[in-house]
């Protein structure tokens, strides 16, 4: 490619200017770069060379505009349209788990489907979702709680998943290891997120207790094993970039919580070598067109 690269971040109205943790990504990409809102029908995304998608996380009632606006911009999109078609519905961690990863055990109810409280905490959540949103833990003896979110979920014509709550989280919290281009880049610890009896957030997101972490062999292992599969499976080699979020059974064997391949929060937290790796992964991108 000649001449000056012309680069979109994809985000949201909530964030037109990107979340604060991407403050540092204009300057780590070499070329013109500009976050621009994936649904303002005044962006020219012809104009640009390559568009990255970061911040856009209000797609989650409208997945099927989302995904046609992917589509629209084609092999000039990363992740790739089929990657975020994918990546956008839970019903993902089916597939890998059939495939003999380790996954954390999913029951999806989809709507007309009827709902059953399983014995022990639990947690529901829309199989279309981020942040945290729709999301809660229950008790075993709060099921028409339960059924309402569920209820809920239904309404806005979503399938509703259900999970058993990993004890583990409480003492240990998760892990998200970050990958760029296919190799790890850092990794962080994120505190317990959904409290006993907490209704579901309504932020755009909810806050979160982040640290540096360094993971295990196992969980590395896992991780790379999961990408390595996503990537043979949709056929489009590495992801730019891609979280995968761990969780510890009560052996202490990593388990998949969610892969994030769409609009992951990265957490670069400022650290320059954070970011020049994913401004590297981008500029191959770049070099690739």
């Amino acid at each position: 490619m000649s001449g000056t690269a012309r680069v979109a971040l994809a985000t949201c109205s909530f964030f037109p200017d990107g979340d604060a943790d991407d403050a540092g990504l204009p300057a780590a990409i070499d070329g013109d770069v500009t976050f621009a809102i994936w649904d303002d029908p005044a962006v020219d995304w012809a104009a640009f060379d390559l568009v990255v998608v970061r911040s856009t996380w209000d797609y989650q009632e409208r997945r099927d505009a989302f995904l046609a606006w992917a589509r629209g911009i084609g092999e000039r999109l990363v992740n790739p349209p089929g990657v975020l078609a994918w990546n956008t519905d839970k019903r993902y961690l089916h597939e890998l788990a059939a495939a003999g990863l380790p996954v954390v055990p999913t029951t999806l109810v989809a709507p007309g489907e009827l709902f059953t409280a399983p014995a022990g905490e639990y947690v529901v959540k829309p199989t279309v979702s981020a942040g945290s949103r729709d999301t809660a833990r229950f008790t075993a003896d709060e099921g028409e709680r339960a059924a309402a979110l569920v209820a809920a979920i239904h309404a806005g014509g979503r399938t509703a998943m259900v999970q058993p709550y990993v004890a583990s989280v409480d003492a240990r919290g998760e892990t998200a290891l970050l990958f760029f281009d296919g190799a790890f880049s850092h990794a962080i610890h994120k505190g317990p997120l959904l409290r006993p009896g907490a209704e579901p957030t309504s932020e755009v997101f909810a806050a979160e207790t982040i640290a540096p972490r360094t993971p295990s062999a196992a969980e590395l292992a896992v991780a790379q094993r999961i990408l390595e599969d996503v990537a043979q499976r949709l056929g489009t080699g590495s992801p730019l970039y891609a979280r995968v979020d761990l969780v510890e059974d009560a052996g202490g064997a990593p388990l998949l919580l969610e892969l994030e391949l769409t609009e992951p929060s990265l957490f670069f937290a400022g650290d320059a070598a954070r970011l020049a790796r994913y401004g590297a992964a981008v500029q191959r991108r770049l070099a690739a067109l």
